[in-house]
């Protein structure tokens, strides 16, 4: 567990308006794709009374426990010196998993004929979840067949996606 200098936990805006989470995606992307790693998400929040700042990498050619450990040492260090938060928290790595979470375009495009998940912010002919093959990702929008139709999802109003990882039989 880092130590830190106790100060309120709800002060979670830092100096230039900026999110200690916008502050650890800024310092941590560079060091991760110079160590040949991709940040996939990031999670900062309370979990059991602690706060837990957890980091999903990623490679193509996935992720090992020695990958996860070495990178939580060296950002471990990075962020005691930067001293982005404040107070007492646990630091995390771990591979996206096999429902790997999509949020940036490549992600999408990434994943061009597979099966993914989809929660949409708002409905989208009268529904708000999809799940069904992503066809193409052209102008912001994702292209799906979803039961047998096809429909087209602005990005910008999706709430969460997911690949769906399909077991061969």
């Amino acid at each position: 567990m880092r130590k830190r200098v106790q100060r309120p936990a709800f002060c979670l805006i830092m100096n230039r308006n900026r999110t200690i989470v916008e502050r650890i995606m800024d310092l941590t992307e560079p060091i991760l794709e110079d160590m040949g790693f991709e940040l996939v998400d990031l999670d900062y929040l309370m979990e059991r009374g602690r706060w837990v700042l957890r980091l999903y990498i990623d490679t193509e050619k996935g992720v090992t426990l020695d990958d996860c450990a070495h990178v939580s040492r060296e950002l471990g260090n990075v962020m005691d010196v930067h001293d982005v938060i404040a107070h007492k928290y646990v630091l995390e790595i771990s591979s996206p998993g096999l429902d790997r979470p999509l949020r940036k375009e490549k992600d999408f495009i990434r994943v061009i004929g597979k099966k993914i998940k989809v929660r949409m912010v708002a409905p989208v002919q009268g529904r708000r979840n999809f799940t069904g093959y992503l066809i193409d990702f052209q102008q912001g929008n994702l292209l799906m067949e979803s039961n047998g139709e096809k429909v087209a999802l602005p990005r910008s109003e999706v709430d969460k996606a997911n690949l769906v990882y399909e077991f061969e039989a």
